[in-house]
């Protein structure tokens, strides 16, 4: 019988990379996830792909942040570099030991490193917007993230291989028929010009003539199940509450309320860890959003403070501060892009052009 990582593996490589023959894989994760990646590699060799991996040990990134000089901070890692740049596909594993090994780095060693690393972070963006570098985020279950999700490993494998469909007989067909669904939602969204969200603590309008609504079918996540867009930077006005925690770099912010004006942050206001979302509004691009979206995977029922699931959470909306997506028409700009999500279904409306749509965290005309 086919191992449900064999599945998982086969799911990657030939759904969501759609690898080829001659293509040149990379794929980066942590030891912890060798068991997950001995199979991709299995099956993306078969398919005949060129493989290459980097694969980091404990706590890495904190050593590198303590230790490193100034010179070896400015310098962006060569190897990555030359991946983001030539590769054809792109797998990147999450597999975390410790979920909070950087969270007391020197914040002017995060800065000088983000700052050699965005040219290659523009070079990532520009080709994954194009999809000439085929790229996928994915999770291998860990302890530490099943810590952080208040779950034992086997409650969180269970999860985790739930949300990616993989108990399904053919995961690929169930992962079709999401995007075949997922498309009405994108078609009808692509003919308007005025969203609204509105619920508890919502009542936020943004236009997106001239941008894309993006249809996240399990590519370049999995999982996935969300739909989304970059609303024009300057027509977003109104009140957002987040009615999840927002967590961003190992730190967790709850009670997250924006008051917003022709799509700049004028206010915000958080009812724990106001000081670091303080911090966060200091940083050039955060004031104006990059993201709308909604989350339509019902599989996924639950916060895990991974916003790799969360975000897609059926029955949410996200928005999120900072970075646009070039795919979708977005020009923001910043090194920050941050989810943040609202609960939809004790009342929840979502309207398009003044027509309601969507109540209680589901689409009106979906089948």
């Amino acid at each position: 019988m086919e191992s449900i990582l064999t599945k998982y593996a086969n799911l990657l490589v030939h759904y969501c990379l759609e690898i080829q023959e001659g293509d040149w894989l990379y794929i980066t994760t942590t030891t912890a996830a060798e068991p997950l990646v001995r199979e991709v590699y299995r099956s993306a060799v078969r398919a005949g792909a060129h493989v290459e991996t980097d694969l980091s040990f404990a706590e890495r990134g904190r050593i590198f942040l303590e230790e490193a000089g100034e010179k070896q901070l400015q310098a962006p890692p060569r190897f990555h570099k030359h991946a983001m740049e030539e590769f054809n596909a792109f797998l990147n594993i999450r597999a975390p030991f410790n979920l909070r090994e950087d969270q007391n780095a020197d914040p002017d060693k995060v800065k000088i490193r983000q700052q050699a690393i965005a040219p290659v972070q523009k070079t990532y963006f520009e080709r994954t917007a194009t999809r000439d570098l085929k790229r996928n985020l994915c999770q291998f279950p860990t302890q530490a993230a099943a810590q952080e999700a208040a779950m034992s490993l086997e409650e969180y494998e269970n999860f985790v291989y739930g949300a990616c469909k993989l108990f399904e007989p053919d995961p690929v067909k169930s992962w079709l028929e999401v995007r075949k669904s997922q498309q009405q939602i994108v078609d009808l969204l692509n003919q308007r010009q005025e969203i609204h969200y509105k619920g508890e603590g919502i009542d936020i309008k943004f236009k997106t003539k001239g941008r894309i609504w993006m249809n996240s079918d399990g590519q370049t996540n999995m999982p996935s199940g969300e739909v989304y867009t970059s609303p024009l930077e300057d027509s977003v006005n109104g009140t957002v509450h987040f009615s999840y925690p927002a967590v961003y770099m190992g730190h967790e912010v709850e009670g997250v309320t924006l008051w917003v004006k022709d799509g700049q942050v004028e206010k915000w206001e958080a009812r724990r860890g106001q000081s670091f979302l303080d911090k966060i509004f200091q940083i050039p691009g955060t004031r104006r959003f990059g993201e709308a979206a909604i989350g339509t995977n019902y599989d996924i029922n639950r916060f895990t403070k991974n916003i790799l699931f969360d975000e897609k959470i059926g029955g949410t909306i996200h928005m999120a501060i900072g970075q646009s997506y070039l795919q979708t028409g977005g020009q923001n700009k910043s090194s920050v892009h941050w989810d943040m999500i609202g609960d939809m279904t004790k009342g929840g409306m979502i309207f398009a052009d003044g027509e309601k749509i969507y109540e209680n965290g589901r689409f009106l005309f979906l089948d």
